[in-house]
């Protein structure tokens, strides 16, 4: 290895990523993807009517998601490339490599879409100067939806990858990355979720921004809540779709995914729950569309809370079944290659790393040895005291409060990829998960959090400092 780790271990670093992207990917398809084209709709509308109400409503929705956007959006935009390259830089890495072209259009359209959104926004009340400039504004708020779209539809392209790469194992080039075999579904469903989403959320700001019991909220009303009704059945034509090229043994981590290992067995429940609540959406559009606007605006918030929960649920499913890899059949989720491991069970992970303070396994460091292999093996996933806890995982199957028996943990380490299909083979050799089960026995008595790199500094392998440089 040749990056030192950074970890958290309060929170572990998959969870903070966690955060930031569910945060990101929720602003980004209500209020940029979603909510785009349909203020241009709203602004077109009142443009051919010329009814001021329309391009003010337009207006003042377009304000919300661009406060939004050009901020929280950004920054967690931002914070998806060092969050993930921090825990995973090998992974990023590799995506780097086979998207560099793919990636590089993004960041093109991406600051396209700043600068037309700027541009839209700010030159609104201009632009109701003439007729002339508002159908020129029209135009840049068309392609600024455009560019949001293009935006997530690369972005798409390469998650469908990370699950499942398809004709890229065989031949690699970015072509066959970007149409892997779970591309077009995925966009299928995001693009019609990302409308229903803005729709909701457009239509809790109608009751908003408009007056109660008038004739203008009733048909704004009427319109957002069509658009809704419109993107409702696509979205479900889309997750169908979705589902049905999602591969077998992703499929299998679903009652894990969804339920986590405490409640794995009520994924029939959950399934019945998920569906009741996405119905309830259009449910309650209609009731709103039959009150004609005469409610309050709490049942307008329902559809925003729950559109939201469930795509955070689909977020963190998508993100659970491609485990045991972090891409799908090319790298796991401890940034080893399946390639990789012949060699490093046979002569162990500490000997080619770089960044460790111990190489080998001995009789006297062997809790350091193991917190090494930790480091290198488990801590993209688990803690060693926060949440996730590899020691709390021992307690659970083996009794909470026992003393950890290394030799049951050890024979637990050479099948565990058998016995829960989500985590990846042990990478390293025999001395090496004895030592991993030797420091997370000692997890026991001294409970003291491990810090990553950025506390505790760099240790360089005692192999690297004679040979008077780093491996390559």
């Amino acid at each position: 290895m040749d990056i030192p780790a950074f970890h958290l271990d309060f929170m572990g670093n998959r969870l903070l990523i966690a955060i930031i992207a569910i945060l990101h990917v929720l602003i980004n398809h209500s209020l940029a993807v979603g909510l785009i084209p349909l203020v241009v709709l709203l602004e077109r509308l009142g443009y051919k009517l010329q009814n001021p109400d329309w391009d003010e409503l337009a207006r003042k929705i377009m304000f919300f998601a661009f406060i939004i956007t050009t901020s929280l959006g950004a920054m967690t935009g931002v914070g998806i490339w060092l969050s993930a390259s921090l825990a995973n830089p090998y992974s990023i890495g590799s995506l780097i490599r086979v998207f560099y072209w793919a990636w590089f259009t993004e960041w093109v359209v991406f600051v396209t879409e700043v600068v037309l959104i700027l541009i839209y926004f700010l030159t609104w009340r201009r632009s109701n100067l003439s007729k002339e400039a508002k159908a020129k504004h029209i135009k840049i708020g068309s392609s600024l939806a455009i560019f949001s779209w293009i935006t997530m539809a690369i972005i798409v392209a390469i998650l469908g990858f990370m699950m499942d790469p398809g004709n890229w194992m065989t031949d690699r080039s970015l072509l066959n990355g970007v149409f892997n075999p779970i591309y077009l579904p995925q966009l299928a469903f995001r693009t019609p979720v990302a409308m229903l989403m803005a729709g909701t959320v457009a239509l809790f700001l109608t009751f908003l921004f408009t007056k109660k019991d008038t004739t203008f909220r009733t048909e704004a009303i009427h319109y957002v809540g069509m658009w809704i009704l419109a993107w409702f059945f696509p979205a479900c034509i889309g997750a169908i779709w979705y589902y049905t090229v999602i591969p077998d043994v992703m499929v299998n981590n679903f009652n894990v995914a969804i339920g986590t290992q405490a409640f794995q067995d009520w994924l029939d429940s959950f399934k019945y729950v998920g569906a009741i609540a996405f119905f309830s959406i259009a449910l309650t559009v209609g009731y709103l569309l039959f009150k004609r606007g005469k409610t309050s605006i709490i049942p307008t918030m329902l559809p925003v809370l729950t559109i939201f929960s469930l795509l955070l649920v689909f977020e963190r499913t998508r993100e659970f079944i491609r485990k045991p890899y972090v891409i799908g059949k090319y790298m796991y989720s401890n940034a080893y290659r399946p390639e990789e491991y012949a060699l490093l069970n046979k002569e162990g992970i500490l000997k080619y790393a770089t960044y460790v303070s111990t190489n080998e396994v001995t009789t006297e460091n062997k809790l350091e040895a193991g917190k090494n292999v930790f480091m290198l093996a488990c801590s993209r996933c688990h803690t060693s005291n926060g949440i996730n806890s590899v020691m709390n995982k021992f307690e659970l199957m083996y009794g909470k409060g026992k003393p950890l028996e290394i030799e049951s943990m050890v024979g637990y380490m050479k099948g565990m990829h058998n016995a829960r299909n989500y985590m990846p083979p042990f990478p390293g050799n025999t001395k090496e998960m004895e030592a991993l089960a030797a420091y997370i026995k000692s997890l026991q008595d001294y409970p003291d959090p491990l810090e990553g790199a950025q506390e505790n500094g760099v240790s360089i392998s005692p192999t690297q400092t004679t040979k008077g440089g780093f491996a390559k």
